[in-house]
């Protein structure tokens, strides 16, 4: 597991408990002896007012088909998740480099680092 790359995992709800299946984009590698990974959200419901935070995942984008996500989708940079690395249930794809830059200067600037 790299950065960059897209999974299917267990992502816990933010105001109740529980998890959802649902697409992650894979912020780092395995972290620690019990390994766990930090995953932002994706989802294929598009707000009407993307945050500046969010990054669209657009079909009509050159590396949309890398991710095999089926739809336009919005990577949710400010819902992160820490995870066990067995709840991931199945690699789907990963982000073109253009994306990853993008998702760098978007985590810096919402991190403030």
């Amino acid at each position: 597991m790299r950065p960059g790359e897209i999974y299917l995992a267990k992502f816990p709800f933010g105001d109740a408990p529980g998890m959802k299946l649902r697409p992650v984009l894979a912020l780092t590698g395995p972290v620690g002896s019990v390994p766990e990974v930090l995953v932002a959200y994706i989802s294929s419901v598009i707000p009407v007012q993307l945050l500046p935070s969010d990054l669209l995942l657009d079909p009509a984008s050159p590396e949309f088909r890398l991710t095999n996500l089926k739809t336009a989708s919005a990577l949710r940079l400010h819902k992160l998740a820490t995870i066990h690395c067995s709840i991931l249930a199945r690699y789907l794809g990963v982000v073109g480099q253009r994306t990853e830059g993008v998702v760098a200067s978007k985590l810096r600037s919402l991190l403030k680092l």
